[in-house]
């Protein structure tokens, strides 16, 4: 830059130029001074340009002879630029905000992994691997654009002895060192459209005390340096904040602390002038951007293994000074001693001293289990996995008690349903940057991009581009002596056809624009030019909406063959056409449950929907229905059998046609989803709190469901089977606890049993779930926030939700006679404590007349106990097959047929008990069954 009295001159290159144009007109108007734009050529880097020859010398001669003062203005503009403005403070956000997901989704994970598999891979492979993860951020489920992300340096990773805190530090090539007693770091920088961030992090594998507390102090001090950055504080006082906590609490350690607490942060990754050292009395203020790093250089533990005698220790966070407190942008990631301490698995612990000096001729294969200290305390008091799932479990069961309490005191109680966050409509982006924006040679003129779908208007002479989706409405409006008027109004945030989006609702937009044609028939040709462009826009989103050739279930039926149709999303409703006669239509308001689950372990791709009320497919009543469409035929040709090789052409170019169409249909159903979620995502909608949930297949579990064995996986909402007829769904917010049945040893299967907060509506059962899928399906009822019980029985739900269903029932410890400990300390306890939940012997009697016979137990035992009214003999002799027959037959007789009135069900019910229990008819009472 050059700077004279009425100009400044600017050399730079093609993309600094553009952005620097729309300042030209602003700073002559305000400032009175001209810009001058001068363009560096492709290819000049400025080495012709060095201050080195003869002629440079006499230049420089002569200006130090003139009566010239000479300024250095680096540290003005340094000082200029140290306050980040608002769109500064966003990118430095983003920026470690990427730098923190990385280090805790994809570093953190990364070195457990290695440590637990006993793997070998060196710093430097680290780093690479690293950095590959940091340039494209959606790897960590960040949504940020991956060519505005840049490294600011190469990821260091240390360990072994060898550790180098300087910001130009590196990752040799050295394995990654994980022994008891190792010191592993690593610290990473990310750059969001130019702006820097950094974040470093210490762990401690199995290290002593002494290397413990060192940390300890090392994170105190961190944050007293981090609590001192305030506005109108010195840089300094930062430093000596960290130096008083170490005096305090370790002295010892103060000659190994670093020289500074970090320095000032921006667009350069240091800004050396903002350092937080000792001597710098600089003034901090509000909006400053600070890189806090402290750490403690080669400390020394008492040790004769070199790779861990020698340690280092560096905590670096990103940091906001604010108004009142300083903002850490990094804590995303977390340096408590929880988790950067790390143990390991305390049995294991003991193999591995045995490793160590191993006996003649025995191998003893040791793999360490690594537990974070969260989950494995240093004070040996370790907890194991059960006994967190009962302490989980009973704070659970203090909130379902807490809501039972309060759905009691509510007599017309609703079960609530929770409103989905509200989604931000997609940007409209006609150019990914100002380069790609089309140059005319005439500012004073409205043209239209048909290939970018956008209109670009002259305002203050320049051209500013809007998508045409952003357009409510192009007319021409009235006409003048001089010409016509072109009027062109815009959606804006509160309208009804205005962006939906959170984040716009505090901006300013423009409404509305009228500009004078003299030429009537170029403002004819821009606004037909426009609707044109829109109305293209409009009929590609309507295909988007909808989706032709998919199957539904439950099928029409009465066709005698399966007849493909089209679903199409409509603005309030879903409607699947089959045909003409043939139509279903879903409004919106009706669905409860919406999934979308692509073909990954199945051979169909599907959409289904859970209703609120019952509708008619074909002549059927539902409340489930499901569009779906196979990627592959579900019945291969069996005609013409060959031995097949795996490496058979014809074989792998099959393979390659089904992953290649699996991929085609699951892309296809997902623009599908994203266009119904967009529609969902309007105001009017937003209550209804609709989305797509996707079943997890790594929870998945078998289990029998509807008489068929079937893969059962959970939702963020739900549980569901929708492969298989009939459908699971079940909504978890209406489930009150689960209970596991047959949980003992040497079982092989177990059963679990939903019941429902309503406790008038009938049980969920999923029966022989393999007894491995236990400890995952209490995990997962964990996070749910679900109330499990295990039983060694299976329970008679129907019986038990009925005695618990009376008024005057305590709903306090309703669910206690399912706690195995509470039933095995009551256990010898006499009989009044089990009437509870059990019937009494009158009742027993006076209910046989409305209840099933295997009403009579709140257990469901196939071993009943014997009456003692009878002979021995015929009591304890086993039934026969055809005694066993003449029951069945006799309960058939019971049930009837569908088209039999209630009344004929009712005496042929009372007719089969008098014949199969005749001791009840003259009064007898049966023996009770006690709860286990």
């Amino acid at each position: 830059m050059v700077f004279l009295s009425r100009q400044i001159h600017f050399l730079c290159s093609q993309k600094d130029s553009d952005v620097l144009k729309p300042l030209k007109m602003l700073v002559s108007k305000e400032a009175d001074v001209d810009i001058v734009l001068h363009i560096l050529k492709k290819g000049d880097d400025g080495s012709d340009l060095m201050p080195e020859g003869k002629f440079l010398e006499a230049w420089s001669e002569k200006l130090h002879r003139s009566r010239l003062k000479l300024f250095d203005v680096s540290s003005g503009i340094s000082e200029l630029l140290a306050v980040k403005d608002v769109t500064e403070i966003m990118y430095v956000k983003k920026a470690a905000f990427l730098a923190a997901s990385v280090m805790r989704k994809y570093v953190v994970s990364k070195v457990e992994k290695i440590i637990e598999d006993e793997k070998k891979i060196a710093h430097s492979k680290l780093m690479v691997l690293t950095e590959k993860i940091l340039l494209s951020p959606m790897n960590v489920d960040v949504k940020l654009k991956a060519d505005n992300v840049d490294i600011c340096y190469p990821p260091v990773f240390q360990s072994g002895g060898k550790y180098d805190l300087r910001p130009s530090a590196s990752s040799n090539d050295d394995d990654l060192h994980y022994d008891s007693g190792s010191v592993i770091i690593c610290a990473l920088g990310a750059k969001y459209s130019g702006y820097c961030s950094n974040v470093a992090r210490t762990f401690l594998i199995d290290c002593n005390a002494e290397k413990c507390n060192a940390y300890k102090v090392l994170s105190q001090a961190h944050d007293a340096a981090i609590a001192a950055l305030t506005p109108g504080s010195k840089c300094c006082s930062s430093y000596q904040a960290a130096v008083t906590v170490i005096r305090d609490k370790a002295p010892e350690l103060i000659p190994f602390l670093t020289k500074s607490a970090g320095t000032g942060m921006g667009i350069e990754f240091r800004e050396s002038w903002l350092s937080l050292s000792e001597k710098n009395d600089r003034t901090l203020k509000e909006g400053m951007i600070f890189n806090v790093s402290l750490g403690f250089q080669n400390l020394i533990d008492k040790t004769n293994n070199e790779k861990t005698k020698e340690f280092s220790l560096w905590l670096a966070d990103t940091v906001l000074v604010c108004k009142e407190n300083p903002k850490v942008l990094t804590s995303f990631i977390s340096k408590a001693d929880s988790d950067a301490f790390y143990l390991f698995d305390e049995e294991n612990a003991g193999l591995a001293a045995v490793k160590q000096a191993p006996k003649a001729n025995v191998l003893v294969p040791v793999k360490p289990v690594l537990n974070p200290l969260r989950e494995n305390l240093r004070s040996h008091s370790r907890t194991p996995k059960e006994d967190l799932r009962k302490q989980l479990q009973s704070e659970i069961l203090k909130k379902k008690t807490s809501e039972a309490a309060v759905r009691s005191d509510v007599a017309d109680h609703k079960l609530l349903e929770g409103l989905g966050r509200s989604r931000a409509m997609d940007e409209l982006v006609a150019y990914k940057n100002a380069n790609d924006v089309p140059v005319s040679n005439r500012l004073d003129i409205i043209q239209v991009d048909k290939q970018n779908e956008a209109i670009l208007l002259p305002i203050y002479g320049v051209t500013v581009p809007f998508h045409v989706c952003t357009i409510r409405k192009a007319e021409i409006r009235g006409e003048s002596s001089s010409g016509v008027y072109v009027s062109i109004t815009f959606n804006v945030p509160g309208t009804a056809s205005g962006l939906q989006d959170p984040r716009l609702q505090n901006l300013i937009f423009l409404k509305a624009v009228t500009f004078l044609s003299k030429n009537r028939s170029h403002a004819e040709e821009v606004i037909k030019s426009v609707k044109t462009v829109q109305k293209g826009v409009t009929e590609r989103a309507r295909r988007a909406s909808l989706f032709p050739d998919l199957w539904i279930r439950p099928s029409f039926g009465g066709c005698g063959r399966k007849v493909a149709g089209t679903l199409v999303a409509h603005v309030n409703s879903f409607q699947y056409s089959a045909s003409k006669t043939e139509k279903v239509d879903i409004m919106f308001s009706n669905i409860k449950h919406a999934f979308f689950q692509p073909a990954e372990r199945d051979m169909i791709t599907l959409l289904h929907f859970h209703l609120y009320n019952e509708i008619m497919v074909g002549n059927k009543k539902t409340r489930d229905v499901q569009f779906y469409t196979e990627v592959m035929d579900v019945v291969d040709s069996v005609g013409g059998l060959k031995r097949c090789s795996a490496r058979d052409p014809d074989e792998i170019e099959e393979e390659q046609r089904d992953r290649a169409r699996r991929k085609k249909i699951n892309g296809q159903f997902e623009l599908f989803v994203k266009r119904v979620v967009s529609v969902w995502s309007q105001p009017r909608f937003q209550q209804l709190g609709l989305h797509f949930g996707r079943p997890s297949q790594k929870l998945g579990f078998n289990g029998v469901h509807g008489r068929t064995t079937c893969f059962i996986v959970p939702t963020p909402s739900c549980l569901v089977q929708l492969v298989e007829s009939p459908f699971l769904v079940t909504s978890l917010r209406e489930v009150e606890i689960v209970c596991l049945e047959r949980v003992a040893l040497g079982q092989k299967s177990f059963d679990m049993v939903f019941v429902f907060q309503d406790l008038k509506r009938d049980v969920v059962r999923i029966e022989v779930i393999p007894m491995a899928s236990l400890d995952k399906i209490k995990d997962w009822l964990n996070d749910c926030n679900l109330k499990y019980y295990e039983s060694k029985l299976n329970l008679n739900w129907r019986m038990v939700l009925k005695k618990l269903d009376e008024p005057g029932c305590d709903t306090n410890d309703r669910w206690e006679f399912l706690n195995p400990d509470a039933t095995d300390s009551d256990s010898e306890d006499s009989e009044t404590d089990d009437d509870k939940y059990e019937p009494s012997d009158a009742e027993s009697a006076s209910d046989s007349d409305d209840e099933d016979s295997d009403s009579e137990s709140v257990v469901d035992s196939g071993e009943d106990e014997a009456v003692s009214a009878g002979s021995d003999d015929d009591d304890d002799a086993a039934e026969s097959w055809d005694e066993m027959e003449r029951k069945a037959r006799d309960a058939d007789m019971e049930m009837g047929s569908e088209d039999d009135s209630e009344d004929e069900r009712q005496q042929r019910r009372e007719k089969a008990k008098r014949q199969l229990n005749p001791q009840q008819s003259k009064g007898v009472p049966q023996k009770r069954q006690r709860v286990n």
